[in-house]
């Protein structure tokens, strides 16, 4: 009797616990977005004030980035976005930096038309029979200054932790598996965590 009690209450707990985590990681994770939004403008507002108001950096943040939006998706808008980039372009250091985080935006966005990601491949890394997606970039060629020998090798971008951070590694096109999937599902793979993997990925000669 006493075992029959402690089983039921062992396995009704663990599926409270299989429940509440993921509700608990998506509380958390919202809240963390809503306290980092709102720290961006609540200093102003409390200077302005005298007084926290939370929320009111949230919103204003937002409605920000709205406005933004709106300003983006007009002729005139435009203008004044390539005039400011116009300016960020011609300082060395912001240049190199908003050109590359740029660049990574838009390779994701679904608004872009032209994506800097070519291919969705697989490559054997970070050592031997350890696979990892990755985004194929470029091509490039290195030449050996000895002997002017020229070796053909292929950017890939392998996203880490989050998508928007990763390494940059450059393989032999021999050592790249390009599969059948497209970049738009690839990025669902990666942002389920593996979870989006179909169960057969086919390679496709390139």
């Amino acid at each position: 009797m006493h075992t029959s009690i402690r089983a039921t209450f062992k396995r009704r707990f663990l599926a409270g616990l299989l429940i509440s985590i993921p509700a608990i990681i998506t509380f958390l994770v919202i809240w963390w977005f809503f306290k980092f939004v709102d720290g961006l403008l609540e200093p102003f507002y409390y200077k302005m004030l005298g007084y926290h108001v939370p929320g009111l950096g949230f919103i204003s943040t937002i409605v920000l980035i709205f406005i933004v939006g709106i300003i983006s998706t007009n002729v005139f808008g435009r203008r004044i976005i390539e005039s400011f980039e116009h300016i960020i372009l011609k300082i060395p250091v912001l240049k190199g930096i908003y050109t590359a985080v740029k660049q990574l935006v838009d390779a994701f966005s679904p608004e872009s038309k032209v994506s800097s990601f070519k291919h969705f491949v697989i490559v054997e890394y970070p050592r031997p029979s350890v696979y990892a997606y990755g985004f194929l970039t470029k091509e490039c060629v290195m030449k050996t200054e000895r002997d002017g020998m020229e070796t053909g090798l292929k950017a890939v971008y392998i996203p880490t932790n989050l998508i928007y951070f990763g390494e940059i590694a450059l393989f032999r096109d021999e050592h790249i598996f390009f599969t059948d999937i497209s970049i738009e599902d690839g990025i669902k793979i990666i942002l389920s965590g593996g979870i989006a993997t179909p169960a057969k990925i086919s390679e496709v000669k390139k």
